[in-house]
C-alpha cells in the first residue's frame, strides 16, 4: 500500500504543478486564462507560483514514500 500511496501523491503533484505553472504562464505571459485551475480558484499570476511550489513538494514527498523494490536471490 505504501508504494501506491506514493505514487497517487506524487501524480497529483504532477497535476497540481503542472496546472500552476500553466496558469501562472497564460496569466503572466498571454493575459489569458488557461487550464482548469482558473476555475476552481480565482489568484492572481504569482499565486499560481506557489501552486507549483506545492506540486513539486507533492512530488518529492511521493518519491520519499515509495518502498524500495524488493531483490530477488538468483535462482
Amino acid at each position: 500500500m505504501r508504494t501506491t500511496i506514493g505514487y497517487t501523491v506524487e501524480s497529483i503533484g504532477y497535476v497540481v504543478g503542472g496546472q500552476g505553472l500553466v496558469s501562472f504562464a497564460s496569466q503572466a505571459l498571454f493575459g489569458t486564462e488557461w487550464g482548469w485551475m482558473h476555475k476552481v480558484v480565482d489568484l492572481p499570476s504569482t499565486a499560481y507560483l506557489g501552486i507549483v511550489a506545492v506540486g513539486l513538494a507533492l512530488i518529492v514527498g511521493g518519491m520519499k514514500t515509495r518502498k524500495p523494490p524488493e531483490h530477488r536471490a538468483a535462482a
